[in-house]
């Protein structure tokens, strides 16, 4: 790799990392807030599968954008927005995926809780589960494609894209969603 490749990798990175800076910032100021908080002190096992969950949101929708990023690449995704079978299947795929990933760590949270004494409610961390990955899916699906396609069509590397968006999304969008899971869950639990 040359001097000015690296040049041009560390220019076309460094605008997106630096929101994702600022937005990862505002992530903590959502999680920081008494209202989250509350929320955590209110729900046994939230703190447990806190993690978990945003780390899947990176990983799952992180392989989409990997995906977007080789298919534009490779031409055999076009930069529009129109019907793409294989883009369809992708993102359907993801979306299955972060659904799966949420209730499994639901589950996984309940079981840990139950052997550890901790107490806990599986309809609980279920419903907020669900909620938050449903909320989080359609939001990161929706930026994170419309981000890429746009930004291949105006000379951006998806590559060097894709990887901050997607944790950067990811945070924000569930640490918000998982506050918004708590409330709603609330109503009804």
């Amino acid at each position: 790799m040359s001097h000015d490749t690296a040049l041009e990798v560390y220019r076309g990175a460094l605008p997106v990392v630096l929101v994702s800076l600022v937005a990862g910032l505002f992530a903590g100021t959502i999680l920081g807030s008494e209202t989250m908080r509350a929320g955590i002190e209110s729900v046994p096992g939230l703190l447990l599968l806190l993690p978990a969950f945003l780390a899947t949101r990176g990983g799952v929708y992180g392989s989409l954008g990997a995906r977007l990023s080789s298919g534009l690449h490779q031409g055999v995704i076009e930069p529009r927005f129109e019907y793409d079978e294989r883009l369809a299947n992708a993102v359907v795929a993801s979306f299955v995926n972060g659904m799966a990933v949420s209730a499994f760590i639901a589950c996984v949270a309940f079981l840990v809780l139950a052997f550890s004494g901790g107490g806990g409610s599986l309809l609980q961390l279920l419903g907020i589960m669900l909620v938050a990955g449903f909320l989080s899916a359609l939001l990161m699906l929706s930026v994170l494609v419309s981000v890429v396609l746009v930004g291949y069509r105006r000379g951006y590397d998806p590559d060097n894209v894709v990887g901050p968006l997607v944790t950067t999304l990811g945070d924000v969008f569930g640490v918000f969603f998982l506050l918004v899971g708590v409330v709603v869950v609330g109503w009804f639990v």
